[in-house]
């Protein structure tokens, strides 16, 4: 079953005015107020505007910019980077491909460790769709995104187990 992810006027009118401001008129909210700066839910984050997957929570890091960071899309092909060159520098501003939604902004200083990229993105123009909630909602086919995670974090707690029994 394929998607299609659009700008609707439906989807417009259902906007507040932060996220219209943010999504449409290229605005930035405030750092540290915002819903998602410190969500750390599974789950995936779609534009607002058209629903097209764009950042798991897997992904997630704690940048300290006050907006959610992300190490990588989802998936590149909904994603378009541009040159943005507001406010006298030149930037990287990433918005969604099939809404068009201003997202925010692509930086170089990301974890090394996972690749180096800084997706510093307004909660404005998300919507958090919970790991619970995936299937029902229709993204479904992102669960396995957090199938290694949680491989991960087994692993991890195996590991730290025994070492702490070794101790003893």
């Amino acid at each position: 079953m394929t998607t299609e992810y659009r700008k609707t006027p439906e989807a417009l009118a259902r906007l507040s005015r932060r996220q219209y401001a943010v999504t449409q008129e290229d605005s930035t909210e405030p750092a540290f107020r915002n819903p998602f700066w410190d969500s750390h839910e599974a789950g995936i984050y779609v534009d607002v505007v058209s629903g097209e997957p764009l950042f798991a929570s897997v992904d997630k890091f704690d940048s300290g910019s006050g907006w959610p960071s992300f190490t990588r899309p989802i998936d590149r092909s909904h994603v378009v980077e541009k040159t943005d060159r507001s406010w006298g520098m030149s930037r990287t501003e990433v918005r969604s491909t099939y809404g068009d939604s201003h997202l925010g902004h692509l930086f170089p200083d990301g974890p090394r460790e996972a690749g180096g990229l800084r997706y510093c993105i307004n909660s404005a123009s998300l919507r958090f769709v919970p790991l619970a909630e995936l299937e029902a909602e229709g993204y479904g086919e992102y669960a396995s995104l957090f199938a290694a995670a949680t491989d991960d974090t087994a692993i991890t707690t195996t590991t730290r187990t025994t070492t702490e029994e070794d101790a003893r």
